[in-house]
């Protein structure tokens, strides 16, 4: 999969079919749109295109949800655009000058000018350009004079997966993993590196790797307890992952902690980058009276955990 940082002056690009949106999460929704994308550019001898956008739109036109918080960092998602077949990805810069820009300006500059797209394919509901006056109908007119080719993914084929990245953000912050992986058509996942911490686990017997998420406006899980996979070292392991305060140990609440102890793993990894794919809600976090209480219900946990992987159909 070719990446192209914004527009050059002529595009390498042979019969662009083009579709467009920021695509967080990349989910089933997403996909469906892109099977359909890649399949009529084989049609047509062509390639197919994601025009996307940087930061995501939201953030630069409503600064106050500073909050916003996404389901994949840039890196995950191009990943996963290139796992399902995708041949180019366009990031465009998302500025308010460029959100300013009017349907017809992009269009015209970007679409015909830029791309000269061969068709583009869009969901019956997708707006674009200034005040969102881009629509199917406003492209159409474009289509008619034989610019470009149309494609409307209709509402049926949309609408029945009745899926979307704002609702798989609320599942992730509630601990519904399982609605959101399944939403997503694969386990969420985290990306990080291995940092020293207290070492605390290691005290009771449970020792964890604790990890850094570089990138801040990536979606952290619900607080709790969690089986997971994890890729770390060039090994492929199984374990359970805590996301919390840790009330027990810490009175109080700093800075939220992800700690991940692999079942059967004794390598030394600090400083290793990982991967971790979050597979199933275990319980929430408690406080408990002392570490004893809370190596009683570790050892709970992993025996939870471990009949989980015994059971689960996994890929």
């Amino acid at each position: 999969m070719r990446i192209f940082e914004g527009l050059t002056e002529k595009m390498p690009i042979k019969n662009a079919v083009v579709t467009i949106g920021t695509f967080d999460g990349v989910h089933l929704g997403h996909q469906e749109i892109l099977k359909t994308l890649i399949s009529e550019a084989e049609k047509c001898e062509g390639e197919s295109v994601l025009l996307t956008f940087y930061p995501h739109p939201r953030m630069v036109l409503f600064p106050e949800q500073a909050d916003l918080l996404l389901l994949q960092t840039q890196t995950e998602k191009l990943d996963k655009l290139a796992s399902v077949g995708l041949q180019n990805v366009v990031i465009y810069p998302f500025s308010k000058e460029f959100a300013d820009l009017s349907a017809e300006r992009f269009v015209e500059d970007i679409l015909i000018k830029g791309l000269q797209a061969k068709m583009v394919i869009i969901g019956y509901d997708h707006q674009f350009g200034h005040n969102r006056e881009g629509n199917l109908a406003f492209l159409k007119k474009y289509a008619e004079k034989g610019f470009f080719e149309l494609l409307e993914i209709p509402a049926e084929q949309i609408d029945e997966a009745n899926i979307s990245s704002s609702k798989i953000r609320t599942a992730i912050l509630g601990g519904e993993i399982s609605t959101a992986n399944a939403f997503l058509g694969a386990p969420f996942e985290l990306r990080g590196t291995i940092i020293k911490g207290l070492q605390n686990g290691r005290k009771i017997g449970f020792p964890t790797a604790n990890i850094h998420v570089d990138d801040v406006q990536k979606i952290i899980p619900a607080t709790g307890v969690y089986a997971v996979e994890m890729d770390v070292a060039g090994t492929a392991c199984r374990g359970m992952m805590n996301v919390g305060w840790r009330p027990t140990i810490e009175e109080e609440k700093l800075e939220r902690k992800i700690e991940v102890h692999l079942f059967d793993f004794q390598k030394e990894i600090y400083d290793e980058a990982c991967q971790i794919r979050v597979l199933q809600f275990v319980r929430a976090e408690h406080k408990f009276p002392n570490l004893e209480a809370l190596k009683v219900q570790i050892q709970r946990d992993e025996e939870t955990v471990r009949a989980y992987f015994s059971t689960a159909q996994l890929s």
